[in-house]
């Protein structure tokens, strides 16, 4: 059975990743097929997007489904737990595709679509090959279960976010070298037409910033919830080991670009950046400790 949502979720997402891709290459040569010469400025050639239509939404929703099967039946298996790296980043792009599939219906982000969809299917077959995890005792204590639905909504969250910051830094690059050429010539390359498919900055960062905020307050409830659980579990509230370190970072730094984002109004690549860097030290703390342990030392961990 297992298998079969295995392979029913890889051939959903990468279709539609594949069609995405086909439709977006397809529009992007629709001027010049038009007569629209090379180098023609971005404000006199008509902005063109592979968008998803109706059937491409319920397809992904179906997609969705399948995955959260997936993943319920593979993490919980006859009342224990099964967790390990490769099982986090299948979570996280499963809820940072269906964070898409929701902002899809009041925003643009086919730009968005064509990076989350390739790496949702990467991520829901790597535990076919990684596969090394232990299984939890305590799987069924609520407060448990709690800990770790709050915990993977955020990482999803903060997934979706800093893929909005890479490709925020890249339409800024984009914009930085058309105001620093005269002609305005951008050129028609697939990475320049896959740009204009995303919508204004200012509306990337206003969702960027929506997303943080989110993320923020799950990640501090994840934080409550893990320390009032590690205290039931073993009467002890904190066990600074290599997870508890990277995460606190993380939330400080993300805390930080909040704060200085309300103070100050900060934005531009530096705060792009440090979103990055933020989301790296997550990344540390829930996955990379994970991999780690699992992948280059063969030692289980909680």
């Amino acid at each position: 059975m297992d298998i079969v949502l295995y392979a029913l979720t890889a051939l959903l997402y990468g279709g539609l990743a594949v069609a995405g891709w086909r439709a977006h290459r397809h529009t992007a040569v629709e001027p010049a097929l038009a007569g629209v010469p090379s180098g023609m400025a971005p404000t006199a050639a008509p902005k063109v997007s592979a968008g998803m239509g109706g059937l491409g939404r319920a397809l992904l929703l179906v997609a969705l489904l399948v995955h959260g099967l997936l993943l319920h039946t593979t993490i919980f298996p006859q009342n224990a737990m099964v967790f390990g790296f490769a099982f986090a980043l299948s979570a996280m792009f499963w809820l940072g595709a269906g964070i898409y599939w929701i902002e899809s219906f009041f925003f643009p982000l086919d730009g968005l679509r064509l990076l989350v969809l390739p790496l949702a299917c990467i991520a829901s077959l790597l535990p076919l090959v990684f596969g090394g995890v232990r299984v939890l005792s305590y799987s069924a204590a609520p407060m448990f279960k709690l800990h770790f639905l709050i915990a993977n909504i955020a990482y999803g969250l903060f997934a979706i976010a800093a893929l909005h910051a890479v490709l925020m830094l890249l339409l800024e690059r984009r914009l930085q070298r058309m105001r620093g050429m005269a002609t305005r010539h951008t050129g028609n390359g697939w990475l320049a037409s896959w740009l204009d498919t995303l919508p204004p900055l200012l509306t990337l960062e206003k969702l960027l910033f929506r997303l943080i905020a989110a993320g923020f307050v799950l990640l501090t409830l994840t934080l409550v919830s893990g320390i009032a659980f590690n205290e039931q579990l073993v009467d002890r509230a904190l066990r600074f080991d290599h997870k508890t370190v990277f995460a606190f970072v993380s939330w400080l730094m993300f805390g930080a670009l909040l704060t200085a984002r309300r103070i100050s109004g900060w934005r531009g690549r530096a705060a792009l950046r440090w979103v990055l860097a933020s989301f790296a030290a997550l990344l540390l703390a829930y996955v990379g400790s994970r991999f780690v342990f699992e992948v280059l030392l063969h030692r289980a961990v909680v």
